[in-house]
C-alpha cells in the first residue's frame, strides 16, 4: 500500500515539474574498486563507412578512430534490427523483438512502450549495486511507467524518441526541410508527411519536462555535461556505474554548427559528424581522467544510414547492397541488407582489452547485454531465453569467433514487422524476402519473397550483388543448415516467454509541458 502511495506521489509530482528521482552515489565497502564501470554508446544512423578507422574516405572521426587503436575494432557487428525502437529494446534486454514484443518504432502519441516484464540491462545493474545513467535518446515509450526512471535508470537527461519527431526553435538541417515551431495559435497547417509541427520537442531530465522546444544547437554540449558530470560524480563516490549514452547524431535534422553563409565544399554531414566525434572524446577524456583502468567504453550504431535523407546520410562503405540497388530502393537503413544492419564498433578497456586489434568476429548488439552482466558479476534474469552471447573472451583477445548464426529481423521495407526473414550464417546470408526502403530518388524496392532463399556467401561478395547459383554444389551444401538454423530458433521462440507491446496512439500520451501553449513552449532551466 505504501509502496502504490510513492509511485502515486512520484507520478503526480512529475506532472509538476517538482520531483527528480534521487542519484544516491553513496558506496559501500563491499563494492569500492571491485566491479568495473561500464559507458555503452548508441551512434543513431550511423554508418558503417562513417568511421574513419573502417573507411579511409572518412577524415571526421578523430577520437573515434584513436579509440579504435587504443583498443579493438569489430568490422563484422550487427544492429539487431535496422531502426530505432527494436533495435533499442534489443540492446536493452538481449532478445530479438519476436521476443520482447517491440517489432517497430513508438511515435510520439504511443501509450505503449518496451513491455513492463522485460528486464533491462539497467534494472539488473541496479540490482547488483550500480548507479545508472541514460543521456540521450529512448524511444522505448515514454507515457507513464515506460519511462526510463521506472525501467532501471536513476537519472535520465535526453529525448524521448528521435530529434525529428517534433518541431524546434532551431530547425537543423533535414531533407525535406522543416519550419520551426509555431509562435502562437493560428490556422492550422498541412505539414509535410515528413515533418511535425504541432508538438514540439521535448527535453527531460527525469520525469520533468526542462525545455521544450529543444534547442539542437546546443544539445550535444549539454549532452557531454551531463555525461561527464554522471561520470565525475559516481567515480567520486566508488559506487560501479552504467552510462547509457544514446546519441542524436547522425539522425536527421543535423544541427547547424555553421554560419548560415557555408564556404564552398562544407558539408552538413561531416560537420556534424565532427561534432558527434568531439562529444565522445568528451566521454571517453572523462573516464581516462577519472576511472580509465576500471572502465569498460562500449561504442556501437543503433542501424545504417538514412539513405533517402540524400546528402544528408552516412556511408554503407563496401555494403551497398548492389542486388537490391538494381531492383531499386535502398539498402540501407530499415532493411536485412548490410547497409542496413552493419554497423561501426569499438571496445575500449586499458588494461583489458588489447589495443590496436581488429576483430572479425561475427557480433551483435545483443551481445551487450549478456557481455555486461556477465562482467558485473550479476545474473541474467531467469525463465526467459536470450538471443545474445556474453562475448567476453573476443573483447579480450582469448577468442576469435562469436556467432555462428544470427537472424535479421525485418524493420519496415518488406514482410511482417519482426519477422526473421534474413539468416546469417558463418560468412553466407540467406534471404528468404527482399525489399528495398525509400531511397533518395524516392523509389521504394517491392517486396519479393523467395521460397529458396537468395544465398550470398560475403567473404567474396561485399556488395551483395551475385547469389550464390540455386543448383550449384556451394548453394546445395548451405541450404539445409539454413534451414535447420531458422527451424530451430523459430521453436525456441514460441516455446520461450515473449512479450506483445501496445501501439496504440492516444493524443494525450503526448510529452507536453504547456498544453494551453502553442506547441507545448515552456522552459524550466
Amino acid at each position: 500500500m505504501g509502496w502504490l502511495f510513492l509511485k502515486a506521489l512520484t507520478v503526480g509530482l512529475s506532472v509538476l515539474g517538482l520531483f527528480y528521482p534521487l542519484v544516491d552515489f553513496r558506496s559501500s565497502e563491499k563494492s569500492r574498486g571491485q566491479k568495473p564501470n561500464f559507458v555503452v554508446i548508441l551512434a543513431d544512423d550511423m554508418g558503417w563507412g562513417d568511421l574513419g578507422a573502417n573507411w579511409a574516405e572518412t577524415k571526421d572521426t578523430t577520437n573515434l578512430d584513436k579509440m579504435a587503436m587504443q583498443g579493438m575494432r569489430f568490422v563484422d557487428f550487427h544492429a539487431a534490427a535496422s531502426t530505432c525502437s527494436p533495435s533499442r529494446a534489443s540492446l536493452l534486454t538481449g532478445r530479438l523483438g519476436l521476443r520482447n514484443g517491440v517489432t517497430h518504432n513508438f511515435a510520439v502519441t504511443s501509450v505503449g512502450g518496451l513491455p513492463r516484464n522485460e528486464t533491462t540491462l539497467a534494472e539488473v545493474l541496479r540490482q547488483a549495486g550500480y548507479a545508472t545513467g541514460i543521456i540521450g535518446k529512448w524511444h522505448l515509450g515514454h507515457h507513464g511507467y515506460f519511462h526510463p526512471n521506472f525501467r532501471g535508470f536513476d537519472y535520465y537527461f535526453g529525448i524521448p524518441y528521435s530529434n525529428d519527431m517534433g518541431c524546434t526553435d532551431t530547425p537543423a538541417y533535414n531533407h525535406p526541410p522543416c519550419p520551426a515551431c509555431p509562435r502562437r495559435s493560428g490556422p492550422s497547417r498541412t505539414p509535410d508527411r515528413d515533418c511535425y509541427t504541432d508538438v514540439a520537442l521535448p527535453l527531460y531530465e527525469n520525469l520533468a519536462i526542462v525545455e521544450q522546444p529543444v534547442n539542437l544547437s546546443s544539445l550535444a554540449r549539454r549532452y557531454a555535461e551531463k555525461a561527464t558530470q554522471f561520470i565525475q560524480d559516481a567515480s567520486t563516490s566508488g559506487r560501479p556505474f552504467l552510462l547509457y549514452v544514446a546519441l542524436a547524431h547522425m539522425h536527421v535534422p543535423l544541427p547547424r554548427t555553421q554560419p548560415a553563409a557555408d564556404p564552398p565544399g562544407w558539408r552538413p554531414y561531416s560537420a556534424a559528424l565532427r561534432e558527434m566525434d568531439w562529444l565522445v572524446g568528451q566521454i571517453k577524456d572523462k573516464v581516462d581522467h577519472t576511472a580509465k583502468e576500471n572502465t569498460f567504453i562500449w561504442f556501437t550504431g543503433d542501424n545504417g544510414p538514412w539513405a533517402q535523407k540524400c546528402e544528408l546520410a552516412g556511408s554503407m562503405g563496401p555494403f551497398t547492397g548492389l542486388w537490391q540497388t538494381r531492383q531499386g530502393g535502398s539498402p540501407a537503413k530499415q532493411t536485412t541488407w548490410e547497409g542496413g544492419h552493419r554497423v561501426p564498433a569499438l571496445a575500449y578497456w586499458p588494461g583489458r582489452v588489447p589495443a590496436n586489434v581488429t576483430s572479425t568476429a561475427l557480433l551483435s548488439v545483443l551481445d551487450i547485454f549478456p557481455t555486461i552482466v556477465a562482467l558485473a558479476q550479476a545474473s541474467l534474469p531467469s525463465n526467459r531465453r536470450f538471443d545474445g552471447l556474453d562475448v567476453s573472451e573476443v573483447l579480450f583477445g582469448q577468442l576469435q569467433t562469436g556467432h555462428k548464426v544470427l537472424f535479421h529481423p525485418n524493420s519496415g521495407a518488406a514482410g511482417e514487422y519482426g519477422a526473421l526473414q534474413t539468416v546469417r550464417l558463418e560468412h553466407y546470408k540467406a534471404f528468404y524476402v527482399t525489399g528495398g526502403a525509400r531511397a533518395c530518388d524516392g523509389r521504394v524496392g517491392p517486396e519479393q519473397r523467395h521460397e529458396l532463399p537468395l544465398i550470398f556467401n560475403l567473404e567474396d561478395n561485399l556488395a551483395e550483388d551475385v547469389p550464390l547459383e540455386r543448383g550449384g554444389h556451394e548453394y546445395q551444401a548451405v541450404l539445409p543448415e539454413v534451414r535447420r538454423a531458422l527451424a530451430d530458433v523459430l521453436q525456441d521462440i514460441a516455446n520461450d516467454n515473449i512479450s506483445s507491446v501496445d501501439y496504440t496512439q492516444d493524443p494525450s500520451a503526448t510529452p507536453c509541458c504547456d498544453p494551453h501553449h502553442t506547441a507545448c513552449r515552456c522552459l524550466t532551466t
